[in-house]
């Protein structure tokens, strides 16, 4: 694993993959590897004109990729289920789910279905994808689904008395919850996948300190427009590129060996900057009793039950 970079990729084709959050940032670099490496690509994005203006920018780079762009909503459970539906009615088998869509440290708002907006985008959205999809991510030998955590998960924890942050709101905790909520999904997805004999392989990846518009989303709402001028500095200054930050996601995604429930970051200075790895994640992450009950709570909140049957 030893400076593993894009160039690594093994060879893709008749490999069917989606993106989540594909129009800029890790996904789009995500989405670009894989693609140049011979995989369908499914790019899933939010906004119609900066999917069309993504996916041309791939297409530019690989003339000859095989690259769609959907849309949909993470925040949203009708929208999540849209899309799932057209994905399965186009492919008959899913082999790589890049659960990368994202929003970090936002004001309060709820969502349509009336969950805080960064649990429900983060991970619920991503439950609730995973599981409409994983009858065509079944049908494929050792699919796998990466799901995309921050270190900040190492902070979090998860207040099953105030899931949704009706009585408090800090953004940063809301954050770490979801982030956290990401790995504990994963690793709960692997022992499942793993316990009803599937070859599925579920992992965790972080990119580190990526440079990505995700840092300056939540100041720029907010109207902190100093805040977020800083912190575009700060990306300029000490962040590594988001090409760097993805190579932890294509290394789940695609390199040889992988099993489930790694957790895959850098391997730099306190696992910011680097060439990707097996990290070890935080202790919470590995809490089971957690994991089983929050994976009962997002079934009942999404309406979405994991059926494993091949």
């Amino acid at each position: 694993m030893s400076h593993w970079t894009a160039a690594d990729i093994p060879d893709l084709g008749e490999r069917v993959a989606i993106v989540t959050g594909a129009n800029s940032g890790l996904g789009w670099q995500t989405t670009l590897e894989l693609a140049r490496h011979g995989a369908a690509v499914t790019m899933a994005c939010r906004d119609e004109a900066r999917g069309r203006e993504a996916l041309d920018r791939v297409r530019a780079e690989v003339p000859t990729g095989d690259v769609t762009c959907r849309l949909v909503d993470l925040a949203d459970l009708g929208s999540v289920r849209a899309f799932a539906d057209e994905v399965t009615a186009a492919q008959a088998g899913i082999d790589v789910l890049v659960n990368n869509a994202g929003v970090m440290a936002v004001p309060y708002r709820r969502t349509a279905d009336g969950f805080e907006s960064q649990l429900a985008t983060n991970h619920l959205g991503h439950f609730a994808l995973t599981g409409r999809l994983l009858p065509a991510l079944l049908a494929r030998p050792a699919a796998r689904v990466v799901t995309v955590s921050s270190t900040v998960a190492v902070v979090g924890r998860i207040d099953f008395d105030d899931l949704q942050s009706t009585r408090h709101y800090f953004r940063w905790q809301a954050y770490a919850q979801s982030k956290l909520a990401n790995q504990l999904f994963a690793y709960e997805l692997a022992r499942r996948a793993e316990a009803a004999g599937t070859s599925l392989v579920s992992v965790a990846a972080h990119p580190g300190y990526a440079a990505t518009n995700l840092q300056t989303a939540g100041p720029a709402m907010s109207g902190h427009r100093v805040r977020a001028e800083f912190m575009k500095i700060g990306n300029r200054l000490f962040a590594q590129s988001d090409a760097d930050g993805a190579r932890p996601l294509l290394y789940a995604a695609t390199a040889p060996g992988v099993t489930g429930g790694e957790y895959f970051g850098p391997d730099g200075f306190f696992g910011q900057h680097g060439f990707p790895r097996r990290v070890t994640p935080p202790r919470q992450a590995r809490r089971e009793d957690t994991a089983r009950r929050l994976w009962a709570v997002s079934e009942e909140l999404t309406g979405v039950e994991y059926r494993f049957v091949t």
